[in-house]
């Protein structure tokens, strides 16, 4: 079941259960774009409805992380700075992810993924709650049990929490 408001469709999926949410970065915290200056660094833009999103997770006890093939320290950055923790310059997140749950003692059925890109993809078809961006690639959408009303950079952990409401006003997260 899909479900999208822009479509006129209720926010009927009901999250229980969650154990972990896990953010690609690029397109999803981000727009997917860089600036690149002369020099060789690199600068990207954050919405910072998310950083207070994410607090608001944190506040429900639900462990949170970055999972992302980018290398450049601005996603170490980001995390850094909302808190939560990351895992960077890797290639499989699939066998990543079963490695880091196991390590954690985390179920893959509690876990959330809001990924929006074919290297998501795998890593996504193996958890409980797989999410996308509304610019996600198809790929992505066709697995998707939500997507979000936002493209990537643009509040999309915000625009998740609506569903975090829904389940932690009924006691299961």
């Amino acid at each position: 079941m899909k479900t999208n408001s822009k479509n006129n469709q209720k926010h009927s999926l009901v999250l229980k259960n969650i154990q972990l949410i896990v953010y690609d970065f690029d397109g999803v915290m981000t727009d997917n774009k860089v600036i690149v200056r002369e020099d060789g660094l690199e600068s990207v833009v954050v919405n910072r409805s998310d950083g207070l999103a994410i607090e608001m997770i944190k506040s429900k006890g639900i462990k949170q992380i970055i999972l992302s093939k980018e290398k450049n320290r601005v996603v170490e950055m980001r995390a850094k700075k909302l808190g939560i923790s990351v895992i960077k310059g890797i290639n499989n997140k699939k066998e990543t992810l079963i490695s880091y749950c196991k390590e954690e003692n985390i179920q893959l059925n509690g876990v959330v993924y809001i990924g929006n890109d074919i290297n998501d993809l795998e890593a996504m078809k193996m958890v409980g709650y797989p999410i996308c961006p509304l610019d996600a690639y198809e790929e992505v959408r066709e697995i998707s049990k939500i997507i979000l009303d936002v493209p990537g950079g643009n509040g999309v952990v915000r625009d998740f929490l609506k569903y975090i409401k829904i389940d932690c006003n009924q006691g299961d997260t």
